[in-house]
């Protein structure tokens, strides 16, 4: 499990997913959003610019990040 350092009030979710690069571009973050492939707290998430924050847990491919 990784965690994120958020330095702002939050990231949304295909931002996030670039930072970590699990997308190798922001059209490729849309598209894993869009096809169900992250979850968000344990659900799947549909959002694309989901606000995370602090405490959540995002899940895609395999992979955990905790927002700290």
């Amino acid at each position: 499990m990784v965690e994120f350092k958020l330095t702002e009030e939050y990231i949304e979710l295909i931002r996030l997913l670039k930072y970590l690069r699990w997308a190798e571009s922001g059209g490729h973050a849309k598209i894993m959003v869009d096809e169900g492939l992250v979850k968000l707290n344990g659900t799947t998430e549909y959002r694309k610019r989901a606000k995370l924050r602090k405490g959540d847990v995002v899940e895609a491919e395999g992979q955990i990040v905790t927002i700290t």
